[in-house]
């Protein structure tokens, strides 16, 4: 596959895929479960990180390879160079989604956990996936943001009302919701086990 991007300008335009010898189906026999991006999107606060956590050790407990993929965490190294710009976000995204990817092209269950505020972003990355056959479930997890900024775990809130983080998501930048999520989960409503519950009982409908 050559020029992914479709893009006449990419400088990988003479790039082409290598697809080796070992398709993802015989991973996916070997390891009994279908590989997938679960892309968890909402404002800080709303839950993601917390509610995937509980979702991995459940799967890993069952057997499964999964792994989650944590928006800060990926800030530490691969994303490091980036701010949090609208620009910027888009390349965090986009890095991101070409990540989870190749994570789920290896027959592992992803669980992709990033604010990723605008909705072209996520279609790019749910593009990114259908390209290469690849499940991609875009997951909203929904949380009335005065009841996120009340949780506010790791101070962020407070510190972007103070003018202390700009282009803070909800504060200082829009959130785009998903206009048709695969999932709704309200984390107002749910405990972080029922909603990690749910999100599992989705999943076994469709990749395991």
């Amino acid at each position: 596959m050559s020029d992914p991007t479709g893009d006449p300008d990419n400088p990988s335009r003479d790039v082409v895929w290598d697809s080796g010898v070992m398709p993802r189906e015989s991973r996916e026999r070997l390891l009994g479960q279908r590989g997938g991006t679960v892309w968890m999107t909402g404002v800080s606060g709303s839950g993601k990180s917390t509610v995937a956590a509980v979702l991995e050790r459940r799967l890993v407990e069952e057997g499964r390879l999964a792994y989650r993929l944590d928006g800060d965490n990926l800030r530490h190294g691969l994303n490091a160079d980036l701010g949090f710009s609208a620009e910027d976000r888009t390349e965090n995204i986009r890095r991101a989604g070409e990540v989870c990817r190749l994570l789920a092209d290896t027959g592992a269950i992803v669980l992709a956990t990033f604010i990723s505020p605008f909705r072209k972003d996520r279609a790019a990355c749910r593009a990114v996936h259908e390209q290469a056959g690849i499940p991609f479930f875009e997951v909203h997890v929904h949380c009335p943001l005065d009841v996120a900024e009340s949780r506010d775990p790791k101070g962020l809130y407070k510190k972007a009302r103070s003018g202390g983080i700009a282009h803070f998501t909800g504060i200082g930048q829009q959130y785009e919701p998903p206009t048709a999520a695969d999932l709704e989960l309200d984390t107002a409503m749910l405990a972080v086990d029922e909603a990690a519950e749910a999100l599992l009982a989705f999943l076994r409908l469709r990749l395991i």
